[in-house]
């Protein structure tokens, strides 16, 4: 089956190299939210919990980026 991203050839990963480590603050692809954090990283994957209602998601690393990082404080202005 394929998602909304396959079909319209959106790509969410990162243009620039960030390290994400467990317990960091980050959101997926260019929207600035949901924020999640990080509770446990394997491989390319990520298991993420939603901030705002607990729920847990897996996700690509690549697809993560940092709340507290350079590229997020630029986007808030």
């Amino acid at each position: 089956m394929s998602s909304y991203s396959d079909v319209f050839s959106i790509s969410h990963e990162r243009e620039y190299d960030e390290e994400i480590s467990v317990g960091d603050l980050v959101r997926t692809g260019p929207n600035l939210f949901p924020h999640f954090e990080v509770v446990a990283l394997h491989g390319d994957k990520a298991w993420v919990r939603n901030v705002q209602n607990g729920a847990d998601h897996l996700a690509l690393v690549s697809r993560c980026r940092k709340i507290n990082g350079q590229a997020f404080a630029q986007a808030a202005e």
